[in-house]
């Protein structure tokens, strides 16, 4: 299993025009491996291969006036970027044969140096290395300082290189996880969430687990800074200092729901053996009224850190159809009564009489839905899939932050 450790990176002027050296780099090789697929594809020929490409869109286009600069920069952020462009096409083509999960995805498009994430990635063969001093030393950039927030538990394999939209930079490194080793906590519960708005969470013992509510909290300030931009003219590099600020506001904001998400996963895992969630249509909700609520709340990736973190630590996770009337059961006797507005937070069942509470109740039948057995297997009766890791990308999907996903 794989994992990346994120930290932060602080290069000084020089590096950091060195960085942006690699960054356009990569970028123009990635765009001439998009161009060649394309100008192939309308001339109705076959794709060149990777060969191909690192031979003419590297090898030989540093011999070139026009591209004799690609080699101020390593060869191996050109090759990984070359291996970014193989493997978006492949994902199109899987997304065409429908043999890929997920969204549709479209043609692989030009890079832009106005892209708010640049990166590139160092493989083992770069020889990069960490000084005993604690700093990155990376070829052609040099010794970067890195704010350690913790120790990496075993040598990384990669790394990859992150500035993101606030102008910061960051060090992903990927390294290789032992389940077997992680699994050594092993408590004999089991854990039910209830995911919702009013409370983020509502567990099936009863606990309620309030919605920090990060963005309606920094609405106000994310309003200000927003106006600031508007009023600036294009181009201006007043406008680029308050795009920037912006862009800071909003990755305070994602910060601080991402490392709240970390830390209730971690909590709930750690806990617990078995735990079920309900699998909602967070895309469908995100197109109502409550879409603001929705995307604030984050479920989607807060139940993508219960997998991973539950594939590593040997925990069983089950996802419950979204279909199944959680609100509407009474978890007491098992009559449905029928849908109830959002405002109605407590409700008598007509059948039994039981008096429950809206999101405990859910909890409840979530549990029975999961069918999660009171042993300290917490096997489910009947099981999803788990889990589809995230993998290491070298251009979109990175979350900023210190921690591992």
């Amino acid at each position: 299993m794989q994992l990346r450790y994120a930290f932060r990176l602080y290069p000084n002027a020089v590096q950091q025009a060195s960085l942006a050296r690699a960054f356009g780099c990569a970028r123009v090789v990635f765009n001439d491996a998009v161009r060649a697929r394309e100008d192939a594809r309308k001339a109705e020929q076959p794709f060149p291969t990777a060969g191909e490409l690192s031979r003419k869109l590297i090898t030989e286009a540093k011999l070139t006036k026009e591209r004799c600069w690609l080699g101020e920069v390593s060869a191996v952020v050109l090759q990984q970027s070359l291996r970014d462009a193989e493997k978006a096409y492949r994902n199109f083509f899987a997304s065409l044969g429908s043999t890929r999960k997920g969204p549709k995805l479209g043609r692989p498009r030009f890079k832009s140096r106005k892209d708010a994430r640049q990166s590139i990635r160092f493989t083992a063969n770069a020889r990069w290395h960490l000084t005993d001093s604690g700093r990155l030393n990376l070829p052609k950039i040099g010794a970067v300082k890195v704010k350690w927030s913790r120790t990496l538990p075993t040598t990384p394999t990669s790394v990859t290189v992150v500035k993101d939209a606030a102008g910061r930079y960051f060090a992903s490194f990927v390294i290789d996880a032992d389940p077997a080793a992680d699994a050594a906590r092993m408590p004999s519960t089991d854990r039910i969430i209830d995911l919702g708005l009013t409370h983020f969470a509502v567990l099936s013992d009863g606990t309620k687990i309030d919605s920090p509510r990060f963005l309606r909290r920094a609405e106000k300030k994310l309003k200000k800074a927003q106006k600031e931009l508007s009023r600036k003219q294009k181009g201006s590099k007043n406008r680029a200092k308050a795009r920037l600020k912006v862009a800071r506001a909003h990755a305070k904001t994602a910060d601080a729901r991402r490392e709240f998400h970390h830390q209730l996963s971690t909590k709930l895992i750690s806990e617990n053996q078995g735990i079920a969630v309900e699998n909602l249509a967070v895309a469908g909700l995100a197109r109502t009224r409550l879409a603001k609520s929705v995307h604030d709340a984050g479920w989607s990736q807060f139940v993508a850190m219960l997998e991973y973190k539950a594939k590593r630590y040997g925990r069983t996770l089950v996802k419950i159809g979204r279909f199944t009337p959680t609100s509407q059961t009474c978890s007491t006797c098992g009559a449905v009564d029928g849908p109830k507005p959002l405002n109605v937070r407590e409700w008598t069942c007509a059948a039994c009489g039981a008096v429950h509470d809206r999101d405990h109740n859910a909890a409840l039948n979530v549990k029975q839905a999961a069918g999660l057995a009171a042993s300290a297997c917490g096997a489910p009766v009947r099981p999803e899939p788990v889990l589809a890791q995230r993998e290491e990308a070298g251009s979109h999907g990175f979350p900023t932050g210190c921690r591992a996903a």
